[in-house]
């Protein structure tokens, strides 16, 4: 790959691969880590791209398993607290943070599926795809996810 159009991809993609790794970890420094690692993987890939949702893809799916991979590690054992995350990520307005950490309290599973559809703006089937698992289940994963969402929001403001 030109290193031209690695810098124009890098660029392009970088944000997706951190949002993707956050999810996953709930820790910006592990997250900054599988960024650089991805994004080497990404320079020294021998095949060509068909498309720039074929990169996007093939970048999301490189993330999904090195952060599978990562959390699998037996050196693996500290996460940040909340608060401590909160603090690491800037937002517009005080209700972006609130959902923010609502959002990264839930489990891994939920995360990611919330990130993806949201966020990178997957369809279900592709969330499946890049996830392996079945549609069904991202369903399941995304329904549940809100459901809990909803209350964590609303105990967070019916406190103020």
């Amino acid at each position: 790959m030109e290193q031209t159009q690695f810098l124009a991809m890098a660029d392009r993609y970088k944000d997706t691969v951190y949002r993707v790794a956050l999810s996953y970890y709930g820790n910006p420094y592990d997250a900054d880590d599988t960024v650089q690692d991805v994004l080497m993987k990404l320079y020294g890939s021998k095949g060509e791209f068909e498309s720039q949702e074929h990169v996007r893809n093939w970048l999301i799916r490189v993330t999904v398993n090195a952060c599978r991979n990562t959390l699998r590690a037996p050196w693996r054992s500290r996460r940040m607290e909340l608060g401590e995350l909160a603090d690491s990520v800037i937002f517009e307005a005080p209700e972006e943070s609130e959902v923010f950490l609502a959002v990264m309290s839930l489990p891994e599973k939920y995360r990611t599926v919330l990130n993806l559809f949201y966020y990178e703006e997957y369809s279900v089937r592709e969330i499946g795809e890049l996830l392996g698992i079945r549609v069904s289940a991202v369903t399941t994963r995304l329904s549940r996810a809100r459901e809990m969402l909803k209350q964590k929001l609303k105990e967070v403001w019916q406190d103020e």
